[in-house]
Order: structure tokens, then C-alpha cells, then sequence
């Protein structure tokens, strides 16, 4: 049986879970709404606080679905009440950010700018202190939005293995190689 699939999931005061005939599941909070389809073959047991994910059979395919919607929906209720955020650095000389709204303008070391659009259900926010790193800050309740778009900035200009310049995750280790040997 599935570890993180027979964990049930807590339902805090002030979320609501309701799953309709079309097994949609949809999650309802302080934060907002989120919604998700479910196989139809996944059993969604809503008792007294929890909700318990089951499946019909031992075939690889329900196991593989069992802990997958399980870790689905927790990342749902925590979303509408906690929110996730995700915090992107911006390494390197002349590299900076800066946001009107959800529209993300970026100086990356290119010829030119790049203008990024932040989908609507994210906020995003960039500070620039003296003397540190210019940081981009995405907050959201969809856990799977967040980490897609935060890795669609990455990639304009992933960290480099020698000065380690680019766009990185906070907290994020660059395994560093060695230059060039110096001449003879």
C-alpha cells in the first residue's frame, strides 16, 4: 500500500472540500478556490475533518494514481490556507528586475530586456537591496502554477557552473567547476 496514499488528509476550520459527479474535486478557502479533476477510478472518502484517498485494486496503475492524488489534494488544502511563495535570485553584474503589476521586466545580460507576463493568479514581486542580489518573490495558492513558472524564469538564464552567474532558486547550491589552467 502506497505510504503517502493511506495518510489522510486534514481538513483545517475554514476549508471546504466538495467532489462533484464528474470527480472534480474542488478545494475552497481563505486564500481562495482551487479545483482539480481525479481519475475515475480514485476513491475520495470525506469523513469527520479528513479526507481519505482509496483505489480499487492493486494494478501499477492505481498505485501509481493512489499517492499522486493524495499529495494533490494536501497541496490544495495547504495552498488555500497557508499560499505557497518561491524566491528567485538574479546573480551577476548589470542583472536586474523589475515588476509593473504581473508583468515582469528583466535585464539579464542579453541585448535586450525580456518582458515576462506572470499569469493572473500569481503575485510577484522584486526588491533590489544595496550591496545583495536582486530577488524575485511568486506567490500563489497553486503549488503546481508556481514552481511552473518559476522554472520558466530559471531557464531564461540558468545558473552557470564556473561564476555561478544567473537566475537561481534561493538557497539554491551550483556545483562549481575550475577554469582554465593558467599558461605554461
Amino acid at each position: 500500500m502506497s505510504r503517502i496514499g493511506k495518510k489522510p488528509v486534514e481538513i483545517p476550520s475554514g476549508v471546504t472540500i466538495s467532489v462533484t459527479p464528474a470527480n472534480e474535486i474542488i478545494v475552497k478557502g481563505p486564500k481562495g478556490e482551487l479545483r482539480q479533476l481525479v481519475d475515475r477510478d480514485i476513491i475520495l472518502d470525506i469523513k469527520e475533518g479528513t479526507l481519505e484517498v482509496g483505489r480499487p485494486t492493486d494494478q501499477i496503475r492505481h498505485r501509481a494514481m493512489h499517492g499522486l492524488y493524495r499529495s494533490l489534494v494536501a497541496n490544495m488544502v495547504k495552498g488555500v490556507t497557508d499560499g505557497f511563495t518561491r524566491k528567485l535570485e538574479l546573480v551577476g553584474v548589470g542583472y536586474k528586475a523589475v515588476n509593473q503589476g504581473n508583468v515582469l521586466d528583466l535585464a539579464l545580460g542579453y541585448s535586450h530586456n525580456i518582458i515576462f507576463e506572470i499569469p493572473s493568479e500569481l503575485k510577484v514581486s522584486t526588491e533590489t537591496l544595496k550591496g545583495s542580489n536582486p530577488m524575485i518573490t511568486l506567490e500563489g495558492t497553486d503549488k503546481q502554477l508556481l514552481g511552473a513558472v518559476a522554472a520558466k524564469i530559471r531557464s531564461l538564464r540558468k545558473p552557470e557552473p564556473y561564476k555561478g552567474k544567473g537566475v537561481k532558486y534561493e538557497g539554491e547550491y551550483i556545483r562549481r567547476k575550475a577554469g582554465k589552467a593558467a599558461g605554461k
